[in-house]
């Protein structure tokens, strides 16, 4: 086939404007052209009243041949790349050890699915809950400040993802199209078939649910097992290589490969690997707040009078800020339609995030405004940064009242530096509830100075953005992982043998797709491993 990129239409075009474009396009006859696929739509709204979507195409005609001939230099014009996924390895037929595959979350999910898929057998290990029983655990803590440490935003069957916008999309490089197998797998697994050429993808927390127990289902009848309730509390190590692990209570499973899928909040785990001389680095992560307006404030802003537009649905953004002194501040995680989510896995602490639905039909549009930092502003060893992110949701909790309220303030105050008494027309959309208060005291000065530095740029590109009446809530601080567990390039620990850390708890992930195509790696790796050592 032939696939066309850059092909533009006006956002209320007709459904034969796209055959008409191809055909002009291409300078063919209608008799000529056989078929044409969607595999991307997007958008340009700079100039929000006239918006344009924007198709990449795959088209059959009958002289392709000819065709690509005629547009050989035409930038715009190429074959259709082959996108199928390809398995690298099969499990031998006599298979003397199953992989473990610890973490159920996207990375954990994809690694065990394709593991499972070439025949391996996975044991797949996760501490927390079943997606279902895990729902009603985090439900629990918003609505009646109940934490199961074990059971909530961070841990259980889907792990944080399942607690978000289930967006679906990376800017990770992809050259090898794992993305269309993650999306794929989705789709199989009863995701709108939508995510396959939307530009900005997403399914949202409740289809989540019912798509990750398919996922499992299949696993399982591929000959995976997966274990829940089944915290790995240490790890063996002979000769400088993995033999096993131990589970809390007290079981021991033998395995010479072992992928670490463990999520960016596995902190006790970080501990223990550290602990066991697994080599591991501090590195950069961000924290800030979750800043909420109404919807149509964003939708308006970024779409003018095509506001409501089915096709656009509930507007995002994506904003970044350098800073005087050098510090960036950026949008993270934006959740239109959504609401702001307590997202603690420890006690008497207060962690912000942001989920939607499918529909991201809620009156407000949230998302972390964020500023990096790096080792250099928690010096301390590896995992000083877990430190330093304890320090400041152990503060906000104090700041919330010690009841799990979250600390918040209007905009117009936090920019003003001085305490909130009333809430204005943004309504709080976090639960358990919110605390006015003054945030100058929940981060460091340096990132309450950038911040207040970066909202009014902000506001120079979406009108609105500084508004008084915007909501602060805080603290987000699990935006990825403070650490980083080394691997090489055949994907294993560089101290230690068969250990094959991956996704966003291991540093090399940030969101879903990005960890679920590392679980992809990860368990091509493993298999290749598994296969050569016979």
């Amino acid at each position: 086939m032939i696939r066309l990129t850059n092909i533009q239409l006006p956002l209320g075009h007709d459904e034969s404007a796209i055959r008409s474009a191809v055909l002009a396009f291409l300078s063919i006859n209608d008799h000529e052209l056989i078929s044409y696929h969607i595999h991307r739509r997007g958008y340009d709204a700079r100039k929000k009243t006239n918006i344009i979507l924007i198709y990449t195409l795959d088209v059959e005609t009958t002289k392709n041949e000819s065709l690509l001939e005629k547009f050989a230099d035409h930038q715009l014009v190429k074959p259709t790349p082959d996108m199928s996924y390809k398995f690298v390895a099969q499990a031998p037929k006599q298979l003397e050890e199953r992989p473990i595959v610890i973490g159920f979350g996207p990375c954990g999910l994809l690694a065990g699915l394709v593991l499972a898929q070439m025949g391996y057998k996975p044991i797949i290990l996760d501490r927390g809950k079943e997606v279902r029983e895990r729902t009603k655990d985090t439900f629990g803590f918003w609505r009646k400040k109940i934490l199961n440490t074990e059971s909530n935003v961070q841990f259980g069957e889907g792990g944080a993802g399942t607690f978000s916008d289930g967006k679906l999309y990376s800017q990770v490089k992809d050259p090898n199209h794992y993305s269309r197998k993650v999306l794929h797998e989705f789709v199989e697994a009863g995701a709108p078939e939508e995510i396959l050429f939307v530009s900005k993808p997403h399914i949202g927390t409740f289809r989540l649910v019912s798509m990750v127990e398919k996922m499992r289902a299949r696993i399982i009848e591929l000959g995976g097992e997966i274990r829940f309730s089944a915290r790995v509390d240490d790890i063996q190590i002979e000769d400088g290589k993995i033999s096993g692990v131990a589970l809390a209570n007290g079981e021991v499973i033998k395995s010479s490969h072992v992928a670490l899928a463990i999520g960016h909040s596995a902190r006790d785990t970080f501990e223990m690997l550290h602990a066991k001389d697994v080599y591991i680095e501090a590195k950069p992560f961000s924290v800030g707040f979750r800043i909420e307006h109404q919807q149509s404030l964003i939708d308006e802003a970024r779409f003018g009078p095509n506001a409501g537009n089915e096709i656009l649905g509930a507007a995002d953004y994506k904003l970044v800020h350098h800073c005087k002194g050098g510090r960036s501040v950026y949008s993270f995680c934006m959740c239109p339609g959504g609401t702001v989510v307590a997202a603690t896995s420890e006690e008497n602490r207060v962690v912000t995030n942001g989920m939607s639905q499918y529909s991201r039909a809620e009156r407000n549009a949230n998302s972390a405004i964020v500023v990096g930092i790096d080792p250099t502003d928690y010096p301390g060893g590896p995992l000083a940064g877990i430190e330093f992110q304890r320090q400041l949701e152990s503060n906000a909790y104090r700041l919330g009242g010690e009841n799990y309220d979250a600390p918040a303030q209007k905009v117009g105050d936090f920019l003003k530096g001085v305490s909130s008494e009333a809430l204005g027309t943004v309504e709080p959309s976090f639960k358990p509830g919110i605390k006015l208060t003054d945030l100058s005291h929940a981060l460091p000065d340096f990132c309450i100075d950038a911040i207040r530095e970066a909202i009014p740029a902000f506001n120079r590109k979406i009108k609105g953005f500084a508004l008084d009446d915007a909501l602060l809530t805080g603290v987000e601080t699990r935006t990825s992982a403070p650490i980083c567990i080394k691997r090489g390039p055949d994907f294993q620990s560089i101290s230690t043998k068969g250990l094959f850390p991956a996704g966003e708890g291991a540093g090399y992930a940030g969101g879903i797709m990005s960890a679920a195509i590392d679980g992809i790696k990860v368990a091509e790796a493993m298999a290749l491993s598994i296969n050569a050592q016979r």
